[in-house]
């Protein structure tokens, strides 16, 4: 695709009034008015934004990520208003569901309306449709007056990026503008969640939790994508993020599922096979060096017992670790509890 020259647009996420983020945030809506493209800060992670009732706008997305056409992007709206030109109707668990979670990080599949392109849903009946949490993302938003279709802002299958320089890192030249308002808050991305099946079915976990949603409006059940083979899976992908290897490093990377007490004795076992390699370890702030481990590359991943901090700092230290050159990356597993099975998908998509 031909190059073009990427903005670099900086917006203070706690000052939207002064004159100076409404020029940025009206530069970026125009952008996004035209047809561009413009990566979005989210709760979550940052997205690749565009007009998501323009097909060619939708287009130039995949292309920018080398996104394959058969995986469905996310569709942001700002207002009720704005849900209702999109989908046909709104099942009474996912207002409730609504309520409770919106605006934040949770995805519903939704039956959609004719406005929505094809290439949003890869030709399915269902639409991802969120309400974003970030300031910045919401009044972008409403400045453009249009949906917004948005998956995470870098190259297809890539670490997903927490940063406006990840983005750029990625993207640089093949995007109009980057809106950059710092680190994103929850580090991984929304939950995507079909609320009209019985139970409800979560297609990906992610930082609305299983046990939030269940006292919520009811039983759900995560989606076991083994059952499905992959060739098949492309070809009829049920949800964004499914089933496919995603937010993957260069670097090789090998999980160890193991207890807090014994993960430097695992990591230090695992280290003897990969001796000559140029190793990284995403370790525990609360976890000591394991022993025997000599020149490699450590990343402080945050308190272990809490998952929050894991999650917004994951996709920060895989891309530290590859940008230091490492050939593998050694990474513990969390537990699959509450957020703990957000961060196991990523890293088990990631090490496919």
């Amino acid at each position: 695709m031909m190059r073009v020259r990427t903005l670099h647009l900086i917006v203070d996420a706690g000052d939207l009034a002064s004159a100076s983020a409404v020029e940025t945030l009206e530069r970026a809506a125009q952008i996004v008015r035209r047809g561009g493209l413009v990566a979005l800060p989210t709760e979550t992670v940052y997205g690749l934004g565009a007009n998501a009732l323009d097909k060619a706008a939708v287009e130039r997305i995949f292309a920018a990520k080398q996104r394959p056409a058969w995986d469905p992007v996310i569709v942001h709206v700002a207002d009720q208003a704005m849900l209702e030109g999109i989908v046909e109707e709104v099942p009474e668990t996912a207002k409730r569901l609504m309520q409770t979670f919106w605006p934040g990080p949770l995805t519903l599949l939704l039956p959609r309306s004719a406005a929505v392109p094809d290439a949003v849903t890869a030709g399915r009946r269902l639409v991802g449709v969120r309400m974003p949490s970030h300031p910045v993302a919401l009044e972008l938003i409403r400045r453009a007056g249009v949906p917004i279709a948005a998956p995470s802002a870098n190259r297809f299958a890539h670490i997903s990026p927490t940063t406006a320089a990840h983005v750029l890192d990625d993207l640089d030249g093949r995007i109009d503008a980057v809106l950059d308002a710092g680190p994103t808050p929850r580090g991984v991305e929304s939950t995507v969640l079909d609320p009209a099946t019985k139970p409800m079915t979560i297609y990906r976990p992610g930082a609305i939790t299983a046990e939030q949603i269940q006292e919520v409006a009811g039983a759900v059940e995560r989606f076991k994508e083994q059952e499905v083979a992959a060739e098949a899976l492309k070809e009829a992908m049920p949800s964004p993020g499914s089933g496919i290897r995603h937010y993957a490093p260069r670097a090789k990377l090998i999980l160890i599922d193991a207890g807090e007490a014994e993960v430097g004795e695992r990591i230090a076992e695992a280290m003897n096979k990969w001796r000559d390699e140029k190793a990284g370890v995403m370790l525990p702030d609360d976890a000591a060096a394991p022993l025997g481990i000599d020149g490699v590359r450590i990343f402080r991943w945050g308190r272990w017992n809490a998952p929050e901090e894991l999650a917004q700092r994951l996709y920060a230290g895989l891309r530290a670790l590859d940008a230091a050159g490492c050939t593998v990356i050694l990474c513990p597993l969390p537990s699959a509890e509450g957020l703990g099975a957000a961060i196991r998908d990523r890293l088990e998509k990631a090490a496919k």
